[in-house]
């Protein structure tokens, strides 16, 4: 039984065939076709955070594969309140095939899926956020072909999204500059542990300079809005804009994990730009999922 908690769960070859299945599921799923691989298997969505995207595109999936999902927010779980993770764990895995956690804290999926008899999916944490990831991958793949050799650009906070970014780095084999206002770095150890070429920048256009690919994300993540204004001063210089992406490779693409926020991270002139593909992005976090529960389903039936 396999976890999906980091992108380094799975190899550079596992991430990469699950690439190629999500553009062919999608391609299945455009083309009316009927898969239902995960008949009468229940996913459980355990939501301690707010979501759009994860949400609807979870559920999606399961109904398209002929499953179901049951849809837990803080008000509906003990998880982490009264009875401890690991006895909610054991309890929710002997009733599901496969759980999706959102929550704050890493170590909360991490001790979950310990003692979970099912595999768990890392929905975000406030460390990593992998599922966007696979769709970020994706969308790269199905603009421009393999991201392998290019460089990516990441802007903005040090935050879940960019540690996700330099796991991706290590695992599908792309240069990484991270442009952050000082202090807003990502975690040292992280950076550290990557093995993959990795910059850090203090300035945007610098690390912009002959870019293949420019991602940011919103200044203030959910949790942190008490910060925002003391943010907006930090991140003043950091907006993603014409100007910006002018200095990257004329077929550079944009991504954003949304919701955005036009005037701040990202003017609405990129955003809604040609270069700007964060529509198709949106999208591709269903078909990639789908490709996932597939895959982690598969690895529950597998012979030992």
């Amino acid at each position: 039984m396999r976890h999906f908690l980091t992108l380094k769960d799975l190899t550079s070859l596992e991430l990469e065939q699950l690439i190629t299945r999500a553009i062919e599921l999608k391609r299945m799923h455009k083309a009316g076709e009927i898969y239902q691989p995960l008949k009468n298997k229940v996913l459980a969505m355990i939501f301690e955070k707010s979501s759009t995207r994860t949400r609807v595109s979870f559920e999606s999936a399961m109904l398209q594969f002929g499953g179901g999902s049951i849809f837990l927010s803080p008000n509906d779980t003990q998880l982490g309140r009264g009875e401890p993770i690991e006895d909610s764990a054991r309890v929710i895995s002997s009733m599901v095939d496969v759980v999706m956690i959102r929550t704050f804290e890493h170590d909360k999926v991490v001790r979950f899926a310990e003692y979970s008899s099912a595999p768990v999916i890392n929905a975000l944490t406030d460390d990593y956020h992998p599922c966007q990831l696979l769709a970020d991958m994706q969308t790269y793949v199905e603009h421009r072909g393999s991201i392998k050799g290019k460089t990516v650009v990441w802007v903005g906070d040090g935050n879940n999204m960019c540690h996700s970014y330099i796991n991706a780095a290590e695992r599908f084999g792309f240069n990484l500059n991270i442009a952050t206002p000082v202090g807003y770095e990502p975690n040292a150890a992280i950076v550290a542990q990557a093995k993959a070429n990795i910059s850090l920048f203090t300035d945007v256009k610098s690390a912009a300079k002959d870019a293949d690919m420019i991602v940011t994300d919103v200044w203030a993540s959910m949790g942190q809005e008490e910060e925002q204004r003391k943010r907006e001063v930090a991140f003043a210089d950091f907006q993603v804009d014409s100007t910006v992406m002018a200095l990257a490779h004329h077929d550079a693409l944009f991504m954003h994990c949304l919701p955005a926020h036009r005037g701040e991270e990202v003017s609405a002139e990129v955003l809604d730009g040609q270069q700007s593909v964060v529509w198709d992005e949106a999208e591709n976090r269903l078909h990639a999922q789908k490709a996932l529960l597939e895959f982690l389903c598969a690895s529950v039936s597998a012979p030992q």
